[in-house]
């Protein structure tokens, strides 16, 4: 009976927690904002498709450098909710919106400057990439229309950072659902309807990233105002933001950089496998974005009850978030077993294409589990300020990758070898997650999360 009683008692505890509120609350909305990003390039990515597969590969080719830089900035959002947090949790909100205000002005002049240097070096960076001919062409065109949105695309990131920081994940997601929605509507009118090309397609990202990012802008200034603070940049505080955040570049990079190699290594195998490759990344990407809603509760979470001083609570509270994930994950793996056969028609009509995307479909499949591992640990870290950590172990992890990605290139592998060697990859994430879970290295209490 005893025994019984405590099987009872486990399975209870997988099926309800009484954080489970709080992790919905912050996870729900959370869940809406993150996959209305990455349905921006999916939108392009069918629609773009349509065109044809050296549009398609342009596309992947123009979205790899934009993600790249985007992802390398990507402190811009995780660094703001961990420090937001904090300070709320510690009942020190006007300081909470200071460095919402400061993290605004960070992200236009990191944008400007991202703008600036994409465009010079857009035509070397895709042809490292492997680009040339008419894929060249349309990857350029797509990637330089690009670069007006992207300092707001980086607003974005600051001002969801602030408002998840705030515990208030349903304005960040009635803004991404607002520009995911315009962004398709606008495509089809100026691409399918009035047959304009791949330019088009860029452009009304652009406009769809623009009003998004104008309403951050004016929600975090009104914030400011009723917390009577100034909105003026202040150089001693970007300074400040900027360095707390290398280690979250590092890590970034590290990751970024795995997934641009293995599109150079996609790229050099054939066309048709880029474009197979991009289908299978974009749909990876969106469904770890999924995943990544219980991280950003992880985050504004973990960071509040730091903050408050209640390790013992944000502990219990994430091996919640963990064991979620892990089911999220599970149940994405089948969602894509099920609907394998169809994915690939979606954005294209090649045959060839559409065999090679089922294929890369599997990989996408069975690592989903795992992602939600990952993700999981990875926003309860960055909750937890334990950037220098995240960055270095990222870092050896790409190492590793990079080795493999290097024998690919010099050897006739194909798209099952390319995503072994991703699926590893992430092997060696969960493994240094797991470490650091295992012990209290990552309980820092108090607002400062240094």
């Amino acid at each position: 009976m005893v025994a019984s009683g405590r099987s009872e008692g486990r399975v209870s505890g997988l099926l309800r927690s009484p954080h489970d509120r709080d992790i919905a609350r912050l996870a729900v909305p959370a869940l809406g904002t993150l996959v209305a990003e990455p349905l921006y390039v999916l939108a392009d990515t069918a629609i773009v498709g349509r065109l044809g597969t050296d549009q398609l590969a342009g596309l992947a080719l123009a979205s790899t450098v934009l993600l790249t830089v985007h992802s390398a900035l990507i402190f811009l959002a995780y660094g703001t909710t961990s420090t937001v947090a904090r300070l709320v949790g510690a009942e020190r909100k006007t300081e909470a919106a200071t460095q919402a205000i400061q993290g605004l002005w960070l992200a236009i002049a990191l944008g400007v400057a991202g703008s600036a240097l994409m465009g010079a070096f857009a035509e070397p960076l895709l042809r490292a990439l492997g680009g040339e001919g008419s894929t060249l062409t349309a990857g350029l065109t797509y990637l330089r229309v690009s670069l007006v949105g992207f300092p707001f695309l980086l607003i974005m990131l600051a001002g969801a950072g602030a408002f998840n920081g705030r515990q208030d994940t349903r304005t960040p997601l009635a803004i991404a659902v607002s520009g995911a929605v315009a962004n398709l509507v606008i495509e089809l009118i100026l691409v399918p309807g009035m047959g304009y090309g791949i330019g088009a397609s860029a452009l009304s990202t652009v406009i769809a990233q623009v009003g998004t990012g104008l309403a951050y802008i004016a929600m975090l200034t009104k914030w400011a105002r009723a917390e009577r603070i100034s909105i003026r940049p202040s150089p001693a505080a970007l300074a400040t933001l900027a360095w707390a955040g290398r280690a979250l570049v590092l890590r970034a990079v590290a990751l970024r950089g795995s997934f641009t190699l293995a599109a150079a290594v996609a790229a050099r195998i054939s066309v048709p496998a880029l474009a197979a490759h991009q289908i299978g990344l974009q749909l990876w990407s969106t469904l770890a974005l999924t995943l990544d809603a219980v991280a950003i509760a992880g985050q504004a979470l973990t960071g509040k009850w730091l903050g408050a001083g209640d390790g013992e609570r944000a502990r219990q509270a994430a091996k919640r978030m963990i064991q979620l994930d892990v089911g999220v994950g599970l149940v994405a793996a089948l969602v894509v077993l099920a609907a394998r056969p169809w994915i690939g028609r979606i954005f294209t009509t090649d045959p060839e294409v559409i065999a090679l995307t089922g294929t890369v479909l599997l990989w996408v499949a069975v690592t989903q589990p795992l992602n939600g591992y990952v993700f999981a640990l990875d926003g309860i870290l960055i909750g937890a300020g334990d950037m220098r950590y995240l960055g270095r172990t990222m870092a050896l992890a790409a190492i590793v990758f990079i080795a493999m990605a290097t024998w690919m290139l010099r050897t006739s592998a194909g798209l099952n070898v390319l995503w072994l060697a991703l699926s590893v990859f992430m092997v060696l994430r969960a493994a240094a997650l797991w470490y650091r879970w295992r012990t209290d290295a990552w309980i820092v209490l108090g607002p400062d999360d240094q």
